[in-house]
Order: structure tokens, then C-alpha cells, then sequence
């Protein structure tokens, strides 16, 4: 259920405008032996097991979460779940094979390159970024910034000086992308002109920026952890990660659902001062929309959805619930909504209010503001049946909630309806949770307290979105919200209605 979004006095320009993303704040050796990776039985790669290779993966049998492929298991689940905790060593070290062809970690062979170049995709602000997938003899060098690949052939994808160059984080916006390290893929035409190997892995590598509008929650979800899970996920821990623009207290954030992914100690791309050798690897994450993934033959061809994410997420950060409380099940129960508080602008200002008509009608209810230890606010998210929050970037948090659980979105003045419904919508629907918005009126906005009815905010709100992100930002994203609880009670009777369906 959703009210219908307010309209300006005045007619604005269609709603398909492309609109900035909400809440962009940004950011604060010895030898080894080469692994000889024999050829997996029906790989479409020579000398690539399957376990690397993107396409026609079934779902394994004997997963004991229906849905969920065995690829988002981790192979240690279970009895071994404490001894997993600790990250596994990433290479053998040793002599030998260096000696002879300088630590060639693959098989005599050309090498192989790949890369999505995509492009504008309508109705998602930015192009996606280019994502390669190599295989062969790989040699990354983080102090050159570059990664080399054996390819005697010269075969395709490099430009004439034999060079692919990219910024390998997952949001192709022009104004982050000179904060992003640029990465080299370099053909070389021999092993001898390649630098030699001083660890080598038998897994594949990840290698990925964590830049850009990281440390906000939307983007670390949108731009690094949902790209990172379509990327490696089907690899069942077994890959190596290597994380430029590294960030100790980002990665230590985020370490449960890295850990999840990887069953190894992430490689810091910024400082590492050795040469890593790989029989395949991916430069660059594959990504979908914002919060959303969607079936694609080169993105997605395993068709991960984002309740397969949800899943992966309680997984990694042991969330016990993954179905809400249904109301009527359990005499005098109580359902228990959740609501995020906010400190800065779109605040609830009658917020206390809002909880006493929640409680009234037969909630329990909690207010708190998300905060910096993931895991203990996606406990409490997880325990809620109802999640409700203004527009924002606290509204990531349903991907905690249980399978079907509910969302209220309070959407501010503004013709913010593209955004609403897009960042958070149809990614909660995506989810399969249950979702409603609610639209504020002219006379629940504080901007009417600061701007005359004749300003453009209250005349032709899309005007503002058309001028571009900073005056959105100054204008629309700086207001706080008194909802009409007359208006607003409908919304948590249908949040309840909802919990019986």
C-alpha cells in the first residue's frame, strides 16, 4: 500500500530524469612452488576447474537451505564453524618451478581476458563498471599497480601498447573515479618478461577498490558487498581477495561477511610489496542496480536473487530468524517493530508520538539509531518483524529482517518517489519482504517553515532534481518530517494486516 506521491502546484518534468544517488558521503616475500590445476571435467576452459568458471553452475544437492545454492555455503559450516574463524594461510611457499620459468603459477598456454564493458543501462544513473575475468598465468604486483598476464599471442582485449587499464570499483561515477586506484592488466609475451612469482595460490582472485561513497552503509552494500557476492560467491570461499583503496576499519566492519565469502586473509593491494600468481581472477566486480540482482548471461548467469544475499547475510553474521512473526499464531503475541532514528537531517521529529500509536495498536516497539558494530544492529534489525524509517541510508538495514518481513518507508517532500521506490522499494520486494510507503505532504515538511509556498521546492520540486545532486542536497535532503498521524495510522494498521497474510 502506498499514498499517492504529492503533487506540486505547478506541472513537473517527467519522473524519469536520471537522479543522483541519496546519501553520498564520502569515505574517511620468498619462492613458491607453481600449483599445477589439472583440467576439471566438462570446464569450457583449458585448465580452469569448474569452481572458477562463471556459467552453468547447478545448485548442489544437499543444501540444507531451500534456494540457496551450495556455492554460498562455506565448506567449513558446521562442526569447523570456530575453526574457520581464523583466515587460512593463501600459498605454498617453496623453490623449484620458480627457478625454472620464474614462477609461472599456470600451465605453457596463452592467456585468456574477457572483460563487461557494459554500458548505460535506462533507468540506473551510472554505466556499470568494466569487470575482466583473466585465466592463465597471472602475476599480480601491487607495488606496479599492475596485473600481468603471459599471453605469448598477443590474443585480444588490451589496447595497442598491450595494456587494459581500469579503476575497479563498482559504481562507475565520473566524479569518484580519479579517488580509485588505477589497475594495469599487461600483456606480457613471455614468462621470462613477467616478474617472478614470490607466492603462489590455488585459488582465484578478487581484486576490487572500496573507495568511493564506502562508509556509508547504502554504498557498502550497493557498491562493495552485493557486487563482491554475485562475483565470488559461486567460488564457496575458495578465492583470494585483494582490496586497493584499503581501509583497516572498513574491512574489520565488514570481516563476518568477508570471511564468509573468503577463506583467507584479505591481501592489502595498497601495501603488499610481493608478486601473487593465480591460475584465474577477476579485476573489477560485477554488479547489478542498486540492491538488486536480476538474472543476466554474463552479470548473473547463476540467477542469484537478493533473497539468496539475505540468506547469505544472516549466514555470515548468524542471524537466527528468516521469517517474521505472524500475527495470531502465538496467543497474546505481540508483534515488534523496529524504528530508525535519525541524528542529522530527516528526522522524525514526532517520532515519540509515531511509537505510541504503534504501541496503541498492538506493537512493541524499539527506536535506535543504526551504528558502526554491523552485527549487533542487524541482530536487533533481524529481531524486528516491522522496519520503519524515513528515506535513507538506514533503510539498507532490511536486508536483516526475516524473509517477509515488513518495510515502511517514509518518503519526504519533494518528488522523491523515484528515489524511494528504487533504493529501497523495489530492492525490498526484491527481498521478498512486504513494503509500504508513505508520502509526506506539503504540511508535514519542515521546508514549509523555511521556504515560501511559492519557492521551487513546493512549486516544481523536479526542478531542484534537474540542477544536479547539490541542490538536491542542500535543499530536498536537509529537511525533517512531523507526519499527520490521522494520515499515518492506516499505514501501521496495513503493516499489521500484512504480518497475517
Amino acid at each position: 500500500m502506498q499514498n499517492s506521491p504529492p503533487t506540486a502546484s505547478k506541472p513537473s518534468v517527467p519522473e524519469t530524469e536520471a537522479i543522483p544517488p541519496q546519501e553520498t558521503l564520502v569515505g574517511r616475500g620468498g619462492g613458491g612452488d607453481a600449483v599445477d590445476l589439472p583440467e576439471a571435467a566438462g570446464s569450457e576452459e583449458p585448465g580452469l576447474p569448474d569452481v572458477v568458471t562463471r556459467k552453468d553452475m547447478p545448485v548442489a544437492a544437499g543444501s540444507d537451505e531451500p534456494g540457496l545454492p551450495d556455492a554460498l555455503r562455506r565448506k567449513d559450516d558446521g562442526e569447523n564453524a570456530a575453526a574457520a574463524s581464523e583466515p587460512k594461510p593463501s600459498a605454498k611457499e617453496g623453490e623449484g618451478e620458480q627457478k625454472q620459468n620464474g614462477g609461472a603459477a599456470a600451465a605453457a598456454g596463452d592467456g585468456k581476458m574477457t572483460c563487461d564493458e557494459n554500458g548505460v543501462d535506462e533507468g540506473f544513473p551510472y554505466a556499470r563498471p568494466t569487470v575482466c575475468e583473466l585465466s592463465g598465468d597471472i602475476r599480480v604486483s601491487p607495488k606496479q599497480k599492475t596485473v600481468y598476464l603471459v599471453n605469448p599471442s598477443g590474443a585480444g582485449g588490451f589496447d595497442e601498447g598491450g595494456e587494459k587499464r581500469l579503476r575497479p570499483y563498482a559504481r562507475k561515477d565520473d566524479f569518484l573515479l580519479p579517488g580509485v586506484t588505477e589497475v594495469t592488466v599487461k600483456s606480457s609475451p613471455s614468462a621470462a618478461a613477467a616478474p617472478r612469482c614470490t607466492k603462489q595460490h590455488a585459488v582465484p582472485a578478487v581484486l576490487f577498490s572500496v573507495a568511493g561513497y564506502t562508509d556509508n552503509f547504502f554504498h557498502d552494500m550497493a557498491d562493495a558487498m552485493v557486487p563482491l557476492f554475485l562475483t565470488a560467491a559461486h567460488l564457496k570461499g575458495e578465492v583470494q581477495l585483494l582490496i586497493t583503496n584499503y581501509k583497516p576499519w572498513w574491512v574489520q566492519k565488514y570481516t563476518p561477511l568477508l570471511r564468509k565469502l573468503s577463506n583467507y586473509a584479505v591481501i592489502n593491494f595498497d601495501e603488499d610489496a610481493g608478486v601473487h600468481c593465480f591460475r584465474a581472477g577477476f579485476v573489477g566486480l560485477y554488479r547489478d542496480r542498486d540492491l538488486i540482482l536480476s538474472p543476466h548471461p554474463t552479470r548473473n548467469p547463476r540467477n542469484y536473487t537478493m533473497v539468496d544475499f539475505g540468506r547469505f547475510v544472516r549466514g555470515a553474521l548468524a542471524l537466527p530468524r528468516d521469517r517474521p512473526a505472524v500475527l495470531g499464531e502465538e496467543p497474546g503475541m505481540r508483534p515488534r517493530m523496529l524504528i530508525i532514528s535519525r541524528a542529522g537531517t530527516r528526522r522524525l521529529l514526532n517520532l515519540e508520538e509515531v511509537a505510541a500509536a504503534a504501541k496503541e495498536l498492538g506493537f512493541n516497539v524499539t527506536v535506535a539509531e543504526a551504528g558502526a558494530d554491523v552485527p549487533a544492529f542487524a541482530a536487533q534489525v533481524n529481531a524486528a518483524d516491522v522496519l520503519l524509517a524515513v528515506h535513507g541510508a538506514g533503510l539498507t538495514n532490511q536486508i536483516f529482517l526475516p524473509t517477509r518481513g515488513v518495510v515502511v518507508q517514509i518518503v519526504p517532500w519533494g518528488k522523491m518517489d523515484w528515489m524511494a521506490t528504487n533504493f529501497y522499494g523495489r530492492p525490498a520486494r526484491g527481498m521478498q519482504l512486504r513494503y509500504l510507503e508513505y508520502y509526506v505532504g506539503e504540511e508535514e515538511t519542515s521546508l514549509k517553515d523555511k521556504y515560501p509556498r511559492e519557492h521551487t521546492v513546493f512549486r516544481d520540486p523536479m526542478a531542484l532534481h534537474k540542477q544536479g545532486w547539490q541542490a538536491l542536497a542542500e535543499v530536498v535532503m536537509k529537511q525533517d518530517v512531523t507526519v499527520d498521524l490521522i494520515r499515518f495510522r492506516p499505514f501501521l494498521l496495513q503493516a499489521l494486516d500484512k504480518l497475517q497474510e
